[in-house]
């Protein structure tokens, strides 16, 4: 793993005359790709208890469909290393300022890998406890880190914010959304894509339009947190990904404390199916009424998806006295 000189970050929504987060560029690889990483360590005084004798926890993070880590990330990143932990957040491979080839594709299989990729790195960064990773994810992330945390030991906690946890599920709720004529057309071009080769559509576009995510306000939403690494193209192939795709069944596997965030009105992670895992998981479960996207800085449940992150991490991850 490779690392740049940190620079100083203003979170989103944070006052000039507030501290700024300090974070480093890292970088490491996965699979032959480099994978681009932002580290931020964890910031001196309130939370310094959670350090132990080989360390402080650290949270490996990363984003949801076709996501990058400077589309909505960093003030989750800059709250947890406020609060005394250390932070690795990524780019998935052929995201953002990651390399790796096919661009714009979503792999579940090489997803996983690039997060326990991510997980070696994080275990070698200075300061921290190998044994005391915490594994963050939201959306389709938050379904990759019930997989990449079961039967692990190194595991100490992890958190699900809005989970994509049961991409069958998620067909039915799009269904209801949706009309079934803008289903089946997304679903020819997977099929096309996959046949003849990469087709792009936008991630996010406005109802009737062609696009993964279409429901009214995603299209504001999305672009909202969208950061300038963040394309709003994804290979077309991504809702053929999702239909095989759950997670959710690893949940049982996570002998680690887990938190499942769960969006009542969730429209894009079933807020049922979510449940169901963290049912599984024997997680600790908390619920914000809201959508899929309310749960980012500017939003109004960004601040409480938080403190329930970070009161939740310093329960569970102080070293015993």
């Amino acid at each position: 793993m490779t690392s740049q000189a940190s620079q100083p970050t203003q979170q989103t929504g944070q006052q000039a005359h507030e501290p700024r987060t300090v974070r480093h560029d890292v970088a490491f690889t996965s699979a032959g790709a480099e994978l681009s990483g932002w580290h931020f360590p964890a910031a001196a005084g309130p939370g310094a208890e959670l350090a132990g004798p080989a360390g402080r926890p650290v949270v490996v993070m990363a984003h949801g469909l076709a996501g990058t880590k400077d589309s909505g990330l960093e003030p989750y990143a800059a709250g947890l290393a406020a609060a005394g932990l250390d932070v690795l957040a990524f780019d998935y491979r052929g995201f953002g300022t990651s390399g790796g080839t096919p661009r714009q594709t979503v792999s579940m299989v090489g997803q996983l890998e690039d997060y326990r990729a991510a997980m070696t790195a994080a275990k070698r960064l200075d300061g921290v406890d190998p044994e005391r990773i915490v594994l963050w994810g939201v959306s389709l992330a938050g379904g990759h880190v019930l997989a990449a945390g079961a039967g692990r030991d190194d595991v100490a906690a992890v958190v699900a914010l809005t989970p994509l946890v049961d991409g069958l599920a998620a067909g039915r709720l799009a269904l209801a959304h949706h009309k079934p004529s803008a289903m089946l057309r997304s679903t020819v071009e997977g099929v096309r894509s996959r046949v003849a080769g990469p087709r792009m559509m936008p991630v996010v576009a406005r109802p009737g339009e062609l696009g993964a995510l279409t429901l009214d306000g995603c299209y504001e939403d999305y672009l909202a947190i969208a950061g300038p690494s963040w394309r709003n193209e994804v290979d077309a192939t991504v809702g053929l990904e999702l239909g095989g795709h759950r997670p959710g069944r690893h949940a049982k596997d996570v002998s680690c404390p887990l938190l499942v965030q769960i969006a009542d009105f969730d429209r894009s992670a079933p807020p049922h199916a979510a449940l169901k895992a963290a049912f599984e998981g024997r997680a600790e479960v908390r619920h914000y009424p809201c959508d899929h996207f309310d749960v980012y800085a500017g939003k109004q449940w960004f601040e409480a998806a938080l403190a329930h992150q970070v009161a939740f991490l310093r329960r569970h991850l102080a070293p015993a006295a």
